[in-house]
Order: structure tokens, then C-alpha cells, then sequence
């Protein structure tokens, strides 16, 4: 990578106000809008090809050497480039450099590719920008939102049309909020349940009043537990710390061999809470429908049964897997979201939306009132601002590209890119089963999956092997896969991820396997043996040794 050794020393650049302003309003001259037509057109026209001109998936080049190239810390008195100059750079020197999430052969990650138009949408909510934290500075973006929340609502929870025609605009109930990610949209959730559970009483003002440790104390509680499966995102972790009720408290459930929470385990952990003197109390129980490393989908209408008899907030966690919902195939693998208090889903996952947007929805309208927040210069009480009852403070008008994603594609459309990654997912599992050389570790219910590159020799050996030597072998194993996914990643044609899986639920038979997502719509299964293709060779002429 080169470093632009002029990019210091432009003195005819000044900072003025006459410069500003131009600047301000408009492209500095024609060679600043011939940049911009020449980089900009290919862009918002034809986004794949110049994603594969321009980007790759990865460099052969260090961090370390990338990090070399940006050790200077100084903001320059005067401006250092020209507008044309920065965008050459950006494509030239940045670009080649970041991650071609775009491509098919990038198959690791839930970051994917975006339909061309996505960008033209992202465009023209950038050239608004529109606040949608207040009515002052969004105005019918904020009845936009409303409308398209309710649209999404319905697919969740399809309540009757008379709910929707009384809520859809309904200034004093709140049917869903957008956040920044999934992440924030579970924090939201079990902030609602905190609150929801400690309320206001007699000599109490209520747990955002007066906090963790009066709440305890007016309620005759030692402590909070929210109880989640092994696969459930680390974000469950963040809100237990940033809530006060600690991390520690987000106890997680061992799994079923489908990597969905064990039932069993729920109910003794639920018994033995009980149990506890002083008091536990039982916060929410979160039900995963699609988890971040196995695609794994919880028994969702068993778990809302169990919520409900233990007087506990039933979340579901379907940032990944809700849009499966469109699919009349597959939406099934859902049935019973809908009984769930709350539910988070990423636009910026299987919505194919840019960065970031996440969502939370509620089963009840007024869920969140327990939430709001009010200010003099914003937010007022007696207004009908959506930054009210929302974690969020400024935050840009994602809502108008989901509502326009949803005219341009309609159910069917994101029922096929659904499908399509389901499908794919379960033709490449059955391709995985056909070669030797690895082992399905587990199968796909939505559209990611996990493998190991695991010999057939050494499959023998862990058959009949102890305890110890299992162990042995594994680590070797383990090795292994994680050479095979760095150098692929390095090498730059394709890529896998990898994570790391318990066997048997034992933190001391810790499994690392590669992991798969496919929910790009140009990966093919073709694509996918490449994949395996390059993984075998890689294998067979750099790592055999390994396992000897």
C-alpha cells in the first residue's frame, strides 16, 4: 500500500471562508465532478462490478503493515486535499484494502452483499437528513416509520386489522422502535422488562427512579437472573452490566443436540432459582430464532409457555431469523414468535439493508411507556416524538429505505433470497457429507452451518479413543481448522469463518469448526465446492503433517 507523500504539502489549498462556502454548496470545479461522475456513476449503476474491480476480500498484507501507514495523528491547519483527490484515495488506497463482503465466495459472516439500489436509497436519506428523534426535525419521515413499524408487527404478531387501523398512527402507543443494531434492540428489550418488573409503589418510585439496589430491596429481591440458551448473543451479556443487574446473571442453558436450548435444563435451573432464599427473580427467558453460530431456531412456543407460568418477559432474539417469516416454505421454523412479549430483528442482516439498523417489536402498545423519557428543548410531554421511548438519542431515517426495500422487493421477493439461502445451505451440508476429508458438525435449520476438516483415519481414532486422547486429538483438530481458515482468509479468493463449540455442553471438549452463511443470492453450490476445493488443498499440502 502506498502513502500519498504529497498529501501534507498542498499550499495552495487555504481555509477561507470564500473556499468553504464553494465547498460547502458544491463540487470545486470540473475535475472534482469528473472525479465524482467517474467513481460515483459505476457506484449508484453498476455496484457488483465495480465492488469487484475495486475490492477484494482480503490483501496478503499484514495489519501491522496497514496500521505503518497510519501513524500520523496531526489535523492539518489547512485543508490537504481537494474533494477529487480524497475520493481517488478512498478507491485507490482504502478500498483495495477493506473486506469484498459483496462477494459469493464470501460465505463467513452475516455481512453480505446489498441489491444496487440500496445505495441510491442510503443516498438520498444521507442528502435529507432527517432526525427521527423529534417531529421538528423529521416530520412525515416520523409517520413513515410508524407505518412501516406496523407493517412489520403484523408479519410478527398478525393481530386483527382493527388493532392495526387503531395503532399504526397512534401517537400515545408504540408498536416498535428502530435502534443502531440488534445489539441495542435487546439492551431496549430487557430494559422494558426491568422496569415492567420493579415498578412504582407505595414508598418506591421504581427501579429507573431510584435504581437496582431500592428496587431489590422494596420487592424483597436478592438479584435478577435473565436465562438464554449457550447460543445466545453476547449483547444479552452487555445489557446484564449496562441494567446493574450483572453479567454473571445472564445464566446460560446448555443445548439439545439441535443446538437449541435443552427444555430440561430451563425447568431444573427455573426449579432451582425458586429454590434460593432471598429471592431470585426471574427477568425474561429468551428464546433464539436463528443464533449467530449454528443458525439454530428454540423451541419458541414451549418457551413462551414456560415464560408465562413463571411470570417471566418472553424475548425473542430473531435479529438473524426473522425475515424467514416472508418464506411460505420456511416460516414455520418460526411458529411461535408471535407469542412473544418482544422481538428483535436486523435490517442490516437478512433485510439486506446497509449499516447499520436494528429494530425491537412489542407485542403490547404500550410495552415501552415504562422507558420514556422527556426534555424541554426535545421530546416534550404532550408531543408525539418517537425519541421518547427509545434508547436512542439522533438517529437517521433507516426507515424510509426498509419501507422502500419492502415496495421494491414485496414478500415474495425477500421470500426468495430466503429460500434461496436455506436451500443452498442444505446442498452444501449434503456436498460436506460427500468428502472425506470433513465432518458436518452441525447442520443447517436457517442458513448457516458448521464443519471440520476432520480426516477419516482420524474419525477412527476419536471413536475408540479415552477421554484424554479424544482431547489430544482435538486439539490437534482444532489446530488445524484454525490454519485452514486464516490462511484461506489470507490467501483472498474466499472465505469462511470460524468459532469455537462445546461438545456435550463440557467447556473442556471445546470444538473448532469452520462456519458458513450463505445468504448471498450469487452463491451457488458450485461456488461452494470451490470453497471446499481450495480448503482441500490447502489441507493436503500444508497441514497433513499436523495430524500425524
Amino acid at each position: 500500500m502506498k502513502k500519498d507523500k504529497d498529501s501534507k504539502s498542498h499550499p495552495d489549498l487555504v481555509a477561507d471562508w470564500e473556499r468553504l462556502f464553494r465547498v460547502f454548496i458544491r463540487p470545486e470545479g470540473q475535475a472534482s465532478r469528473a472525479t465524482l461522475i467517474k467513481y460515483m456513476d459505476p457506484i449508484l449503476y453498476g455496484l457488483n462490478d465495480f465492488l469487484k474491480t475495486h475490492v477484494g476480500i482480503t490483501e496478503a498484507i499484514s495489519l501491522k503493515e496497514l496500521s505503518n501507514d497510519f501513524m500520523d495523528t496531526i489535523i492539518c491547519e489547512n485543508p490537504e486535499k481537494k474533494l477529487a483527490d480524497v475520493i481517488s484515495c478512498l478507491i485507490k488506497e482504502i478500498a483495495p484494502y477493506a473486506v469484498n463482503v459483496a462477494s459469493p465466495y464470501f460465505v463467513g459472516h452475516m455481512t453480505s452483499a446489498i441489491p444496487f439500489f440500496m445505495v441510491h436509497l442510503k443516498t438520498i436519506v444521507a442528502a435529507l437528513n432527517q432526525n427521527v428523534v423529534k417531529l421538528e426535525t423529521s416530520k412525515v419521515v416520523s409517520v413513515v416509520e410508524k407505518q412501516v413499524v406496523a407493517k412489520i408487527h403484523r408479519m410478527i404478531y398478525n393481530k386483527k386489522e382493527s388493532f392495526y387501523q387503531e395503532n399504526v398512527q397512534n401517537t400515545d402507543t408504540t408498536l416498535g422502535v428502530f435502534t443502531e443494531g440488534g445489539t441495542t434492540a435487546n439492551l431496549t428489550a430487557m430494559w422494558a422488562a426491568r422496569n415492567a418488573k420493579f415498578p412504582p409503589k407505595d414508598g418506591f418510585n421504581g427501579i429507573e427512579s431510584e435504581g437496582v439496589v431500592a428496587a431489590y430491596q422494596a420487592y424483597d429481591v436478592n438479584r435478577c437472573v435473565i436465562l438464554v440458551s449457550r447460543r445466545g448473543h453476547y449483547s444479552l451479556k452487555k445489557a446484564g452490566g449496562i441494567l446493574g443487574i450483572g453479567h454473571q446473571n445472564i445464566i446460560a442453558m446448555d443445548t439439545d443436540t439441535k443446538n437449541r436450548v435443552d427444555l430440561s435444563c430451563l425447568k431444573r435451573t427455573i426449579a432451582r432459582l425458586k429454590k434460593e432464599t432471598p429471592k431470585t427473580c426471574i427477568l425474561a427467558i429468551v428464546g433464539v430464532a436463528g443464533s449467530t453460530e449454528t443458525g439454530s431456531v428454540d423451541p419458541l412456543e414451549k418457551l413462551a409457555k414456560i415464560a408465562a407460568a413463571n411470570n417471566a418477559h418472553f424475548h425473542v432474539d430473531a435479529a438473524w431469523g426473522g425475515p424467514t417469516l416472508f418464506s411460505k416454505k420456511y416460516k414455520h421454523l418460526l411458529n411461535g414468535i408471535q407469542l412473544a412479549d418482544s422481538v428483535t430483528i436486523d435490517g442490516h442482516k437478512q433485510f439486506y439493508m446497509p449499516m447499520s439498523c436494528g429494530m425491537l417489536y412489542l407485542k403490547e402498545p404500550h410495552t415501552l411507556d415504562v422507558i420514556a423519557y422527556y426534555a424541554h428543548y426535545v421530546n416534550r410531554k404532550g408531543s408525539v416524538d418517537l425519541g421518547i421511548k427509545t434508547l436512542s438519542g439522533s438517529r437517521e431515517a433507516n426507515s424510509l429505505i426498509l419501507d422502500s426495500a419492502l415496495k421494491i422487493m414485496g414478500r415474495k421477493g425477500y421470500a426468495l433470497l430466503i429460500d434461496h439461502g436455506i436451500e443452498t445451505a442444505a446442498a452444501f451440508a449434503k456436498e460436506i457429507k460427500k468428502r472425506k476429508l470433513f465432518e458436518l458438525w452441525t447442520a443447517p435449520v436457517l442458513n448457516i452451518l458448521t464443519y471440520r476438516v476432520c480426516p477419516p483415519a482420524i474419525r477412527k481414532q476419536l471413536e475408540s479413543a479415552s477421554k484424554e486422547k479424544r482431547r489430544e486429538i482435538n486439539e490437534k483438530l482444532n489446530t488445524v481448522n484454525r490454519r485452514i481458515q486464516r490462511i484461506q482468509r489470507e490467501a483472498g479468493y474466499s472465505f469462511v469463518s470460524r468459532t469455537t463449540l462445546l461438545q456435550d455442553n463440557k467447556p473442556d471438549d471445546a470444538i473448532v469448526v469452520l462456519r458458513s452463511v450463505i445468504m448471498n443470492p450469487m452463491t451457488t453450490i458450485d461456488i461452494l465446492k470451490e470453497i471446499l476445493d481450495e480448503q482441500e488443498e490447502i489441507f493436503n499440502l500444508q497441514l497433513r503433517d499436523l495430524l500425524m
